[in-house]
């Protein structure tokens, strides 16, 4: 493994846990229209419940391959 592939990790793994740590101590209030977008399936009823964020998952995809993107064009 390239030694730039493990620091690329290291960043990714620190920037996920400072976004967690945002969003559990209070943060939530900036991301809570994530999950609850037009096109999320949430189907409730009295012993069930199912939640498939399909809309959110695609934003994040979309917006993920944008950041690959231009970091390939750097």
């Amino acid at each position: 493994m390239p030694p730039q592939l493990g620091k690329l990790l290291v960043l990714l793994g620190l920037g996920l846990a400072l976004l967690g740590g945002i969003i559990w101590l209070g943060g939530g209030s900036l991301f809570s229209w994530f999950g609850r977008l037009p096109g999320d399936i949430r189907i409730e009823r009295p012993g069930f419940r199912f939640y498939a964020p399909l809309v959110s998952m695609l934003l994040i995809s979309l917006l993920l391959s944008a950041v690959l993107w231009l970091w390939r064009r750097l």
